[in-house]
Parts: structure tokens; sequence; C-alpha cells
């Protein structure tokens, strides 16, 4: 567990510094079984994406990925059903002997010496993905049980990372520089130090500490009024302060019941000992507060519940719409093209659907949030 730690430590330095990502995805790839590592973007819409960052693949194969391969993914559709957090792998819900026969392992992951992969969502709306993946090699064998658990441990701490990381540029030590870009955030923001003393708190912050219904500011220290809840509270920022990279395993996010019912959330990043190191204030932790909601479904996700498609429906579906006929397809998904027109022909059936014409039209309906 001290490399685990560690690991999370670094995790969280990221939010500092962005050119450590390469590195601590190498780590993280390795914790997890694989020399191939990736924080990346999928659109359900588009069927396009963008890699954030990455390790030990060839940045020709990670083009390819984008500009032609993403589509051919055979786990596409499982990464929209997948719940955040959820590993997923390719052999997981394929035979590898049918995963061997896709162009997908032909064309990109053969040629690299990758027999799997292991993908898991850190952050999920209605028409994205964020995901950070790892890539096992043919000498590291398939995902197994071991791989879903390392990526599930690894998995909440990526995700505070990426979160706060596109909301902050942490290269500034002055709290004042971050106005603008803390300021253009929905969710209230809070930076404060080990005290709770609030340092800063962007627009949102502001109107709700003056609704005072949550959160509010007793003698500058960011307070709910719940005693249970103002004692958990300090315990996290003075372990924030002290640099306590376990802060994360022991519950970061803390419910909050506003005085009319309403539900929020606060989650609460530690921030680590790189920005107090070399700054010019002591903020020991970031403070995001929103409503508890759910997020809508995910369009493929929407479309497969409606329509009670299981995920080899799904992934035909989608295939037919990106790769055409039922024979390209089949080649797409190193299956007989038999196998493809029965599911195909399930598809038809339940969404009462006559030509492939009007799943193209389905697909382009559930995508789009104009639709009703």
């Amino acid at each position: 567990m001290q490399e685990f730690s560690a690991l999370i430590g670094d995790i969280y330095d990221t939010v500092l510094d962005g050119s450590l990502w390469p590195d601590v995805l190498e780590k993280a790839g390795r914790f997890a079984g694989g020399p191939g590592a990736a924080l990346w973007s999928k659109d359900a819409v588009s069927e396009t994406g963008d890699a954030a960052h990455f390790c030990g693949f060839d940045p020709g194969y990670v083009q390819a990925f984008f500009d032609e391969y993403i589509k051919l993914d055979p786990s596409s559709a499982h990464y929209f059903l997948a719940g955040v957090g959820e590993p997923v792998a390719h052999t997981s819900h394929i035979p590898h002997s049918e995963f061997l026969e896709t162009r997908f392992y032909r064309e990109w992951s053969r040629p690299q010496g990758f027999v799997d992969c292991v993908q898991v969502t850190l952050d999920k709306s209605p028409t994205s993905l964020a995901m950070f993946g790892v890539s096992r090699h043919r000498r590291d064998g398939v995902a197994d049980d071991e791989t879903s658990r390392r990526m599930r441990l690894l998995a909440p701490h990526l995700r505070r990372a990426v979160l706060v990381g596109k909301a902050i540029d942490f290269k500034s030590v002055e709290v004042a520089t971050f106005a603008e870009t803390f300021d253009g955030l929905r969710a209230a923001m809070f930076l404060v130090d080990a005290e709770g003393r609030i340092m800063h708190a962007n627009v949102a912050g502001r109107a709700l500490l003056a609704d005072s219904g949550v959160l509010r500011a007793a003698g500058g220290q960011l307070v709910s009024g719940v005693r249970r809840i103002d004692e958990r509270l300090r315990d996290i920022f003075l372990a924030a302060a002290a640099g306590d990279v376990a802060i994360g395993a022991q519950g970061v996010a803390l419910p909050l019941v506003a005085r009319d019912g309403e539900r929020h959330v606060a989650h609460v990043l530690p921030l680590t000992s790189g920005l107090r190191a070399g700054a010019s204030h002591a903020a020991a932790a970031a403070v995001f507060v929103r409503k508890a909601a759910l997020d809508g479904p995910a369009p493929l996700e929407t479309m497969a519940k409606a329509y009670k498609l299981t995920p080899t429906e799904l992934r035909v579906l989608l295939a037919i719409v990106e790769v055409g006929g039922a024979a390209d397809v089949a080649d797409a998904l190193g299956v007989a093209a038999s196998t493809v027109k029965t599911h195909l022909g399930r598809v038809f059936e339940k969404t009462g659907a006559a030509r492939q014409a009007d799943l193209v039209k389905l697909v382009a309906g559930f995508s789009s949030p104009l639709v009703h």
C-alpha cells in the first residue's frame, strides 16, 4: 500500500503541474498491469474523441485511433452503459477469441502488442465521457479481477484530479489570479486553509454563503451549522494541510442538507504540498458544492433502456450506423455475417425500424439533446 499511497500523491500533484501527467500515467498503468495508459474523452454524438495525456503508445497509433479506430472499438457501447468508476475490459464482455478477430485488434491492437484494454469512466455527461484506460501487453495477459480492483482504487483519485485540473491553473501562486477562472464555474467553489478559513470563494460560492441555507461563513470559517459535518470538515482540512494523501480513501464527498430539505454534496480535494511549498498563501483544500442531482443518462444508455437492447445488440446497431452494411460490420467486429443479421433482426424487432436508414435516424434522434 505504500506504493499506492505514493502514486495517489503523484496523481494529486498533477493538479498543480499538468506536465507530470505522462510520468503519473506510466506509474498508474504499471500499477494496473499494462504499459499503455491514457486520459481521453469520447463524444457520444460524433463518435470522436481526444487524448489529453498518454504514455506507452506510438503517437501515430494514437492519431489513428481517433481518426478511424474509435468507431471500431468493440467496447464503445459498454463504456456508455457502465457507471462512473466501473472498469470495462474488452475481454469482460467479448470472448477473447472473438476479440482477436475484430479489425480493431488486427489493425490497431496487435501491431502494438496489446491483447486487452480496460477503461474506467471518470466523468459522464449526456453526450460525452472522460476516461482512463490501460492497455495490456501480450506478456501481461488479459485483464482479470485484480486489474479491475486496481482500476477501481485509482478511479476516484484520477477523477478528482482531472475535474479540478480542468478548472484551475495552479501554475500561478496567487489566489487572486484564479478568480476569473473560478467565477466561470457553475459549482460553488472555496479555497480554505487548514483551519477552514475561506481564502477565496467564486461567484457561485458567495451566492451560496449569502443564502446560508447549506453553508455559511462563521468568523471567516466555512461551516454547515451541523456539528457532525463541521467536525468532519475540520478533520479533512487538517489532514489536507499535513499532506495526507489518504483523504480520498477516507471519503471526500460529504452530503449536505439545506434548510428547505434540498440535498447537496460537498467534494473536498486536498491541495498537496506542491502548491503550498512555493505559494504565498496556505490553501489546504478546494471545496466544490453542487446540488445532489443525477446527471441525465447518456443518449445511448437511454436508447438501450428504451428498447431493451442488450449490449451486443447496441454494439451491432452502432456498427451499422458507423460502418455500413452487415457484411462490413461482420468484418469490423470479427464475427459471421449471419451473426450480425441475427442481432440486427432483433434490433429491428425491438425498435420497430424497417430499414437501416431508420436506425440511423433513431440513433441521431437519441443523440440530439434538442429532439424530444
